[in-house]
């Protein structure tokens, strides 16, 4: 039984992660009253229960016990280091939260206030229009509706209010930004810089661009955030607020302005559909802590529940207009899923700095952006688009094998060889054939139909992989180091966490879900910008480009709504 909440809002945002929060504080900046739904409990700024522990605070050894492991996280472990006992409260436990997968899929998730803008890597590289034009030269999917003109002024916008540690480097493949000053690279990954760039002229060794505080403003950053200390404990969530969250950075502006309204443990079932309008009127959701049915009203609706929970939403919002789902008269809805791949890389020892140290526990290494299919000279025939690589050096332990006692007290002084490895992460295309949809037939606790994956790696990820790995040796060679080991297991989507591309953008209504404004081509007052939007995957951490897509739209829906259109 649906009970009519009385309270009617100007607009509804469903999550609060990292585009979620955005999408509020933009609204409520213009004068909106915006009710924030979260499905998960809630969480204030400085609740990270281990932020302050040291690692033998710490039971097991941070481990999990596999008793645990096995009853609550058999999924969610299987990537092996995301449920530890610093950060296992952040993430979702299989047996509460169930899916089906006909293909393998890793839904690593978390519900609370501030989503995985708690748990996120941080990595933030500007998309350019050699991914916004890829598609259409390539034949591939649909063209995107935007190019980066479209996009740059708000990744300025974004950039300056999050802050980002990065270093400019010309790249066309990744634009410059807004940078605040990089986190250095360490001599170890300075001296694979200078190595690669000689060896490989092409190929740029930069500080990673990462949205953590290197230098503090307060004009700019409002008084909720503080410079990184680096102590590299970022997963448990920074009481400092030195990296940027929703909790940290958005939702406290949004709160400021007296316009936000947060309401926890909101599960949203669907968002209800006026054929004589043709609009949205609001959502109906379930509260999951009381069980009560709640339907709300509001003038604008912005989907931000993750790429998977927005999707779930749209396909269990059946009416008779829209009987696959809202919106859904192109049939792509919950199709070409994307996730960018990795499981790939190599690592190897550089000896020769042994009289070098560094000092801290800085929050990101080195970016190794794109260099393959850029123009004619890099063209490749065995595969389309390309990868890059994230990684770091770091001092390991001199101990040698079999060294005991007074001597191992001795040599474990002395300093050692540094161990430089990187991690390739390759762009995955947008089959219409990697799709999630919903079982009807099984229902989680909370009544929802079951959320089923299908989506897979398919030759050309496999064929740009070899190529990812023999690039990453070859580059550790050209720096001198020894003992190179790689490695190539292909991870199943979903294991980077950069799902998208299920509720995709695109010029013709009958092949796309959402015009060039985020907003859905069949119901105006309903605007996707968290990562289903998305109509090709780059290389590239998309977040960043999340952000700016929903400042954006929540610009243009202002317009609209000013123009009487909304």
């Amino acid at each position: 039984m649906i009970k009519t909440k009385q309270t009617d809002y100007d607009a509804i945002v469903i999550g609060s992660g990292i585009s979620g929060g955005y999408a509020a504080m933009e609204l409520c900046e213009k004068g909106y009253k915006t009710l924030v739904l979260e499905r998960g409990p809630s969480v204030e700024h400085g609740e990270y229960p281990t932020a302050h522990s040291d690692t033998w605070d710490l039971p097991y050894q941070d481990m999990v016990p596999q008793e645990e492991i096995a009853k609550h996280y058999e999924k969610q472990n299987r990537l092996s280091w995301w449920v530890r006992q610093q950060s296992k409260h952040w993430i979702n436990k299989d047996d509460e939260y169930p899916y089906q997968e006909d293909e393998r899929f890793d839904w690593i998730r978390g519900h609370h206030t501030g989503g995985r803008s708690i748990m996120w890597g941080r990595h933030c590289y500007r998309f350019s229009d050699l991914d916004f034009e890829a598609n259409k030269k390539e034949g591939i999917a649909i063209d995107w509706p935007i190019r980066y003109a479209d996009i740059e002024p708000w990744y300025d916008r974004v950039e300056t209010f999050v802050g980002i540690a990065g270093q400019a480097e010309g790249l066309k493949q990744v634009p410059d930004g807004k940078f605040l000053k990089p986190f250095p690279l360490n001599c170890a990954e300075q001296h694979l810089r200078e190595a690669v760039a000689k060896k490989f002229p092409g190929r740029v060794v930069t500080p990673g661009r990462v949205a953590n505080l290197s230098e503090y403003d307060p004009e700019i950053h409002r008084g909720h955030r503080g410079q990184c200390l680096s102590r590299d404990r970022c997963i448990r969530g920074c009481p400092y607020g030195a990296y940027f969250s929703s909790l940290s950075a958005t939702l406290p502006v949004a709160r400021e302005t007296g316009n936000l309204t947060i309401r926890p443990n909101s599960i949203v079932h669907e968002i209800v559909y006026d054929p004589a309008s043709g609009k949205a009127t609001g959502v109906r959701l379930r509260d999951a802590a009381s069980g009560e049915h709640l339907e709300i009203t509001a003038r604008i609706i912005f989907c931000n529940a993750s790429t998977v929970g927005t999707t779930a939403i749209l396909l269990n919002s059946r009416s008779e207009a829209f009987p696959t789902g809202l919106g859904n008269d192109s049939g792509e809805l919950g199709h070409n899923m994307m996730d960018h791949h990795y499981g790939m890389g190599a690592s190897g020892i550089l000896h020769g700095l042994e009289d070098t140290y560094y000092s801290g526990r800085k929050p990101v290494g080195f970016y190794i952006p794109r260099f393959s299919n850029l123009d004619d000279e890099t063209k490749r025939s065995d595969y389309l688009r390309g990868f890059s690589y994230q990684g770091g050096a770091r001092r390991i332990a001199n101990a040698p094998a079999g060294v005991l006692g007074r001597d191992l007290k001795e040599v474990v002084f002395q300093p050692g060889a540094y161990q430089i490895s990187m991690t390739c992460f390759g762009e995955l295309l947008p089959y219409h054939e990697n799709r999630m949809y919903l079982d009807f037939n099984k229902r989680d606790k909370h009544g929802m139909p079951l959320i089923t994956f299908d989506a897979k790696l398919r030759e050309n990820e496999h064929k740009l992989r070899e190529h990812g790995v023999q690039s990453a040796v070859e580059m550790l060679e050209a720096a001198g180091c020894v003992n190179i080991t790689s490695y190539n297991a292909a991870t199943a989507p979903g294991a980077c966490i950069h799902e998208m591309g299920t509720a995709r953008m695109g010029h013709d209504p009958q092949t796309s879900v959402l015009n060039k404004w985020n907003q859905m081509h069949r119901v105006p007052n309903v605007f996707v910008t968290d990562g289903s939007c998305m109509t090709s995957s780059g290389t590239q951490n998309p977040s960043i480009t999340y952000m700016a897509l929903t400042a954006r739209a929540v610009d243009y829906a202002h317009k609209q709504v000013q123009a009487g259109e909304l």
